[in-house]
């Protein structure tokens, strides 16, 4: 019986045939392995040589290591890598929702558009209207729920609040709509901002769903807020009054005592509580025409075909 020893003077020539993977067509070929010491006194030595598989698996890199030395318990490795997803291409629809709120940039919500402007809105709001995702929004009153901001409107009833000219030195801060589609209620507010102090007008209404699109709104009562003093007066340079510009800079130097006086009496204005007067009457009801909704954006239609374009609080869109 031959010893261990002498098998150590053998050398061994291990061939493979080429094979293609039944699934992958993967071929292999050329593998040797030579064993010129089966005592392992010298490293062994191996060739491997993979072609690249007719049939690639997409997304995957596979990497095999060629030509490296092994022990008697190790293995070649694949590793498998995946590819970075590629960013995805914005869709049409948000293309155009963000082209439609671009447009009103220095409008003041519609009051400062021009004619090009207006024509621009409305083909806009076409385009989107034909793309609504939510074709019965009065079946998915949850995504009418919560705080819409008014971005736009050619609704030429809120003009005059819009307009510095009917309320000198006061400013409509926001102009807001809430909906509860539990309580079937709706809650419109106007924001204005003075040089001492903030307040708000609220209209508070029911509606009722008329068709998929359509609903009737009928308010209920108004609400005067109680006037919440600023921390500090600001006084623009100037102001125009029935046609002629007053100079506010003279009476700048009144604004120390003036804030002083507000200061003693803050307190006993914001103790009363909001004015509430009643709109019972015949021109006291609405209707409303959604057209476009999504969890961004609403577009309805009014009395007189008056557009109101509104954000959903909180949305990226609102953001300049």
């Amino acid at each position: 019986m031959a010893s261990i020893t002498s098998f150590n003077q053998f050398s061994y020539t291990i061939k493979s045939k080429t094979f293609q993977h039944p699934q992958f067509g993967t071929k292999v070929s050329n593998s040797a392995v030579n064993f010129t010491d089966f005592g392992l006194k010298k490293p062994l030595q191996s060739s491997i040589s993979i072609k690249e598989s007719s049939k690639k698996r997409p997304g995957f890199v596979v990497l095999v290591a060629a030509g490296d030395d092994y022990g008697p318990e190790e293995e070649a490795a694949g590793v498998a890598v995946a590819e970075e997803p590629q960013p995805k291409e914005p869709r049409e629809i948000d293309i155009l929702k963000k082209r439609l709120v671009d447009s009103f940039y220095g409008t003041d919500r519609g009051l400062n558009a021009s004619s090009e402007t207006r024509a621009e809105v409305v083909e806009l709001i076409t385009q989107l209207e034909a793309k609504n995702p939510t074709p019965a929004p009065t079946e998915a009153l949850t995504l009418l729920n919560g705080k819409w901001i008014l971005a736009y409107t050619s609704f030429i009833g809120l003009f005059p609040l819009l307009s510095r000219g009917t309320l000198p030195l006061v400013k409509v801060e926001e102009i807001s709509q809430t909906i509860d589609s539990e309580a079937f209620s709706v809650e419109n507010v106007v924001q204005f901002a003075g040089p001492l102090a903030t307040t708000s007008i609220t209209t508070n209404a029911k509606f009722e769903v008329r068709s998929p699109k359509r609903v009737q709104i009928k308010f209920e009562e108004g609400v005067i807020g109680t006037p919440q003093l600023t921390d500090s007066i600001e006084l623009p340079e100037s102001v125009e009054l029935l046609g002629q510009k007053i100079d506010l800079n003279p009476v700048k130097g009144l604004l120390t005592s003036v804030q002083d006086t507000a200061s003693s009496v803050a307190k006993s204005i914001s103790s009363r509580p909001p004015l509430k007067f009643s709109l019972s009457n015949r021109n006291a009801e609405s209707w409303l025409l959604t057209t476009y909704l999504d969890d961004e954006l609403r577009i309805s239609r009014g009395d007189g075909g008056s557009i109101f374009v509104l954000i959903k609080e909180g949305c990226p869109l609102l953001k300049p």
